[in-house]
């Protein structure tokens, strides 16, 4: 069902296609007498008319030519060098490039009932130049102000959490609804970014405070865990210094050694265990 779907939407496309592309083999007699008439002024006008009835069209340009009041057989032209005829034809630039313009700041409150500010930007291009100057006045100006409505029905259908995490998801779902919208205008929306998200900034103290109270939350289980960790290990040891008495006077040896190293004023002389026990029997 999709595909046959898709092939109706490409045979309807090529059917309006046709249609426009082949729009002037029906100016009538009255229409050709008119283009003769031009072309007999031409003649006798020339060599001044000749500047009026060659255009130029660069690479990336197209051009739409208007004899009297529809579209020449063949649609859009170029790029080249064309002959016109001045006073039936109407020529239309279309620039093919591709055209990038911001989103302004967009007011949009989520599906969680946050208010947020967001904005972006859209790269886009025509596609079909002939649909571009016949199906709509000004297709610039109706992608942007499309773009700008498309963001805030896709974000207000978000939470604040999925808007800050899955601005890609975002991204793509705008871009497939703005390529399917102006498709009928001859244009292809190639790439959609949204650039900041801007919170309240009551919205913003709340979020820092919960951010700084988990990160104490961690830090004191972190120095929890440390301390467990330590309190095995001095047990450990106590233990195998139990079974060696000996071991503890190395380690006073080792504590001299080490306040040595620092340069430290203070001298500590270690007193064995055993003379303490005689002192305190006497």
């Amino acid at each position: 069902m999709d595909n046959q779907g898709v092939s109706m939407n490409d045979s309807k496309k090529a059917d309006r296609n046709s249609v426009l592309e082949n729009s002037d083999s029906d100016i009538g007699i009255f229409g050709w007498l008119l283009v003769g008439l031009s072309l007999l002024l031409v003649l006798v006008t020339f060599p001044l008319s000749i500047w009026m009835c060659y255009k130029i069209v660069k690479e990336y340009e197209r051009a739409i030519i208007f004899r009297l009041g529809r579209i020449l057989k063949g649609g859009a032209k170029g790029p080249g060098l064309f002959f016109i005829v001045p006073c039936t034809d109407i020529f239309i630039n279309v620039d093919m490039r591709t055209i990038t313009f911001d989103i302004p700041p967009q007011e949009v409150l989520t599906k969680d009932s946050v208010t947020v500010s967001v904005d972006g930007v859209v790269y886009y291009r025509v596609q079909n130049a002939t649909l571009a100057v016949a199906n709509i006045t000004n297709a610039d100006a109706a992608t942007r102000l499309l773009a700008q409505t498309t963001l805030r029905n896709v974000l207000g259908t978000k939470n604040l959490a999925e808007i800050l995490s899955d601005r890609e998801e975002i991204a793509h779902s705008m871009q497939a609804t703005l390529d399917d919208a102006t498709d009928n205008w001859g244009i292809k929306v190639e790439r959609v970014e949204i650039k900041d998200v801007k919170l309240p900034l009551q919205l913003q103290r709340a979020m820092a405070a919960e951010a700084e109270a988990s990160r104490e939350a961690r830090a004191k289980v972190i120095a929890a865990e440390g301390e467990m960790n330590a309190s095995r290990a001095l047990k450990e040891a106590s233990l195998v210094i139990s079974e060696a008495p000996s071991a503890l006077q190395l380690r006073y040896l080792q504590t001299l050694n080490t306040i040595a190293a620092e340069k430290n004023s203070t001298i500590i002389f270690p007193l064995p265990m055993d003379m303490m026990h005689s002192l305190i029997n006497r």
